[in-house]
């Protein structure tokens, strides 16, 4: 149902199932900031943001979708955009920015995963530390991260992709501690899973669209409490074993 009381805060914005988040809360009213490394060039973005009724010339904080610059790899940035956002009552923070590198055993790129691991694992904290006061005063008081069953130590029974799989796997443990110590300021939060789909970094060979994901996404996280944060959950509302 629509709320335009709602705000929703979403990194990797501008493609996949950022761009999905962006539409289906967008259409229900909510107020979106949709943050991407280059606004300019986030030409799928900045059409839906048209769409939704966007009005050029209109200063940034009376639009309807807020097209943000954040790069999650700069944590200067991070800190700037919450500076930038203070006092903004943000309901539902959503880490969904990622990075899938490649690198085969034998030939490990270890630049490329400690980058993997910056941007996967430790920027939702950080973007945790930076807007928790934000979150804390809004009336859903709300913080999810995207990770994957690649992550899940129980799932692996195919081996390979350690970039990836660890930094995901370092991540879910992030959150599951982060929800425990934001637990006593009536902050909840969740680690999704959001299946196998057909993205840029999933690849066309999906079992779903980014439609099917982010309205399964959606329910989970509007049934998120209290008492359920922590668990990490798939799209369909099944619980992933760790």
């Amino acid at each position: 149902m629509a709320n335009s009381n709602y705000t929703v805060l979403i990194t990797g914005a501008n493609r996949g199932l950022g761009l999905e988040f962006t539409r289906q809360y967008a259409e229900d009213g909510w107020q979106v900031i949709a943050c991407c490394r280059d606004p300019k060039s986030a030409i799928a973005l900045n059409a839906l943001a048209a769409s939704a009724g966007n009005i050029p010339g209109r200063p940034i904080e009376g639009q309807p979708i807020q097209v943000r610059q954040l790069d999650v790899n700069d944590f200067a940035q991070i800190d700037q955009l919450a500076k930038q956002l203070n006092g903004q009552k943000i309901d539902l923070l959503i880490n969904n920015a990622g990075v899938y590198p490649q690198s085969a055993w034998g030939h490990i790129d270890y630049e490329a995963w400690a980058q993997a691991f910056k941007i996967n694992t430790m920027a939702p904290l950080k973007m945790a530390e930076a807007f928790v006061e934000h979150v804390a005063a809004s009336q859903l008081r709300k913080i999810v991260t995207l990770s994957s069953k690649m992550g899940s130590m129980d799932d692996n029974s195919s081996g390979g992709s350690y970039l990836y799989r660890t930094s995901k796997a370092a991540v879910n443990m992030v959150m599951k501690s982060l929800a425990i110590d934001l637990k006593p300021r009536g902050i909840a939060s969740t680690i999704l899973h959001p299946g196998w789909v057909q993205t840029d970094m999933g690849g066309p060979n999906g079992l779903i669209n980014t439609e099917q994901s982010v309205t399964g996404l959606r329910e989970v996280i509007a049934q998120l409490t209290l008492e359920n944060s922590g668990r990490f959950m798939a799209y369909d509302g099944k619980k992933i074993p760790w």
